[in-house]
């Protein structure tokens, strides 16, 4: 198996999820090469081969000569899969990338399952597999569901440059207005659910959050409720996450939610109900009132 990862440059700079493309490839225990649209002064700290194309030539992103430079690459790796992340560029590239190869492409890739991939489905309420219906595919990966590799390493690099002229041009980028935080990178989050009872004591489980060094989570109902932002949602309609640490608290378990944390490296759940659906993924279940054990836990992780 082979994979062409495609990693992503944006402001003079590598970005970090370029490193979940990696994991990706390794979790597929596939050959990979990557091709980025970037500088050699920001290269990705990983030993494998790198098909490097200057930005300030080719633009942060053109999708004219973006899609001839992994349509190149492709001619050079041959490839099973060419991987993108499932965002802005990832979704504008990718279906680009295979109508030009004529292959299948599934979007937004949670997981691998037997002879394919998982994705959600029927609003993100189930999961299902998919097989591509061709050899070859494209393929976009969620922001957060697979563990990043860890730097290490330097590529061995290849130039690459794009035929021909384009008649579009790079003008910049304008990130959208903030609105929370990103919930994919922090290694500790503490997520509030509606057992906590009123938003006014959401500030006992953001206390937690940072007495933990974490960020603060939410489930959906909480959400709905105005009770916390969007931004802090965690779920397949919010954000999926994969940290050290998931403190769920006060949070039943809908399967909207488990699918969006249950990758977590370690998850503790604090929940009055001992059949909470959230018990079936949590490593460690603590059967209490969640206003009452979590701050004990605060001043204890404070001391």
């Amino acid at each position: 198996m082979k994979t062409l990862l495609i990693g992503e440059y944006r402001e003079g700079r590598l970005l970090d999820s370029t490193y979940e493309l990696l994991g990706f490839g390794a979790q597929m225990n596939a050959e990979a090469a990557m091709l980025l649209v970037g500088s050699e002064a920001q290269l990705p700290a990983w030993g494998g081969r790198l098909y490097l194309a200057d930005a300030t030539k080719h633009g942060e992103y053109n999708p004219d000569l973006h899609k001839r430079l992994i349509l190149r690459a492709v001619e050079k790796e041959n490839p099973d899969c060419i991987v993108f992340l499932h965002s802005s560029y990832g979704w504008d590239l990718a279906p680009r990338v295979a109508a030009a190869l004529k292959i299948a492409q599934v979007s937004e890739v949670i997981g691998l399952a037997d002879n394919g991939f998982e994705v959600g489905c029927c609003n993100a309420k189930m999961r299902r597999s998919v097989t591509p219906a061709t050899q070859r595919a494209v393929l976009t990966i969620q922001a957060g569901a697979f563990q990043p590799v860890q730097p290490g390493g330097t590529p061995h690099l290849e130039r690459i440059e794009a035929e021909g002229a384009s008649n579009l041009e790079f003008v910049g980028f304008e990130p959208a207005e903030e609105k929370g935080v990103d919930l994919s990178r922090a290694e500790v989050i503490v997520s509030a659910g509606r057992g906590i009872g009123k938003k006014d004591n959401v500030p006992v489980i953001a206390a937690l959050a940072r007495a933990l060094g974490g960020e603060l989570g939410a489930s959906r109902p909480v959400v709905d409720a105005g009770w916390v932002e969007h931004g802090h949602q965690v779920g397949t309609t919010g954000q999926t996450v994969s940290p050290k640490l998931y403190v769920a608290c006060g949070i039943s378990g809908a399967i909207q939610h488990l699918a969006g944390m249950k990758k977590s490296d370690f998850i503790l759940a604090i929940n009055k109900d001992r059949d909470a659906p959230i018990g079936e993924v949590a490593d460690v279940l603590v059967v209490a009132d969640v206003m009452q054990f979590v701050p004990a836990l605060t001043a204890k992780v404070a001391r």
